[in-house]
């Protein structure tokens, strides 16, 4: 090759460079000045819960706390459904400008995927921003029950297997899967009622229509204040001032079902957001977390902010996934063939309680239409969900 036709070779190849390198920088340029003006309008923040919910209670905390970082009003919307599926989808195919955020649970982080066809369809769509709060479990019974302590809870429900109901919040939902190890881990043979989301069934549970109910702590707290439910035992890393003689699962020897019922909220962003504004938000979020008045308010509703290096979040989810997954497969290998007489039972005693609702407003799941369910709710993943006792009864 001559050393004219190299320089010229040279030369188109450098200048081919520059001119990609010019593209980006033109492209680059609006997502900076973006991001350096960010935010320049008030954020959305959706939560895939119903409002009164501890997922919402904690959401408009910390939202509140954020508006002084930012500079601009974080504004909380509800798109509730398919146990927070609905709500997570359309963080996810929301535009990833940093002006629509979500909150992640445990549950719609860690367990929907091993349910729902589609949640699992929505792996890389979405980026963790920060770990926000950790929020214990309550395990409670109504008053009728009879009973003021876990011992004596135990004894009434060993006493009278499959005589007592818990209400969860879904087939498959992460209430579904504490009450299922809970009946697994203790031998105890409570009957899982599936209502359509967690408010029916707390109101059931307040009525004394299901005996039994686990909840998050922000939301049981004033229920159990006002004496209209009974706590038994906590899901928690120690007790909680306010229930001072409720013991945590790990003080009474089952560290598993306490890890399991500890849950945590965290806000994640559709993919694709610019690498500035997820640490603007991040930034955001943890001072508004150690805001003393943040602090307070989380405090009086059992939360904990959470301190940690945000880096790992990411490594959290991704553990806690798998963990739930296996814990969700060996349930489903554990449980019993349809048609089966203890199956009949607990069908006929959803319908019975059906029945018994009916005069006030139908909230129960029917178990004869649990596969409409699934297709509805977006698909469960073959051999994961069974209606009934097949999916947490003790064996």
């Amino acid at each position: 090759m001559s050393t004219m036709t190299s320089f010229l070779a040279r030369r188109t190849v450098v200048s081919t460079l520059c001119a990609a390198a010019a593209c980006a920088l033109l492209v680059a340029a609006p997502a900076a000045q973006a991001a350096d003006n960010y935010p320049s309008k008030p954020v959305k923040l959706i939560v895939p819960f119903a409002p009164g919910g501890s997922t919402d209670i904690v959401a408009r905390v910390v939202a509140e706390g954020m508006r002084a970082s930012l500079g601009q009003s974080v504004v909380v919307d509800n798109k509730a459904g398919a146990g927070g599926l609905l709500g997570t989808e359309t963080i996810a195919q929301s535009a990833p400008d940093g002006y629509t955020i979500g909150m992640a649970t445990v549950s719609t982080a860690t367990v929907n995927p091993s349910i729902f066809t589609r949640a699992a369809k929505l792996e890389g769509k979405l980026v963790p921003v920060v770990k926000l709060v950790t929020v214990p479990s309550v395990y409670m019974v109504h008053p009728s029950m009879g009973v003021k302590d876990f011992q004596g809870f135990m004894a009434k429900v060993k006493a009278k297997p499959g005589d007592y109901s818990v209400g969860v919040p879904g087939i498959g939902t992460l209430g579904h899967l504490m009450m299922a190890s809970f009946n697994e881990t203790l031998k105890t043979d409570i009957q899982i009622v599936p209502y359509r989301g967690n408010g029916p069934a707390l109101n059931d549970a307040l009525a004394g229509m299901v005996q039994v109910m686990a909840d998050q702590l922000p939301s049981a707290m004033p229920h159990i204040k006002g004496g209209k439910l009974v706590p038994m035992v906590l899901a928690a890393d120690r007790r909680v001032s306010e229930l001072p003689d409720v013991p945590t699962f790990k003080e009474l020897g089952h560290a598993d079902l306490n890890e399991l019922g500890m849950s945590w909220f965290g806000l994640v962003v559709p993919a694709g957001t610019p690498a500035p504004i997820i640490k603007r938000l991040q930034d955001a979020a943890v001072s508004a977390l150690r805001s003393p008045d943040v602090q307070g308010r989380l405090k009086t509703l059992g939360a904990t902010a959470v301190e940690m290096d945000q880096s790992k979040f990411a490594l959290q989810i991704a553990a806690d996934l798998q963990r739930n997954k296996a814990l969700l497969d060996k349930l489903n290998e554990l449980r019993l063939q349809p048609g089966r007489a203890t199956d009949r039972q607990h069908v006929a005693h959803v319908r019975q309680l059906q029945a018994a609702s009916k005069a006030r407003k139908p909230r129960l799941e029917p178990a004869a239409e649990a596969s409409a369910a699934r297709t509805r709710d977006g698909g469960y993943s073959a051999g994961v969900c069974h209606v009934g006792p097949a999916f947490g009864r003790s064996r």
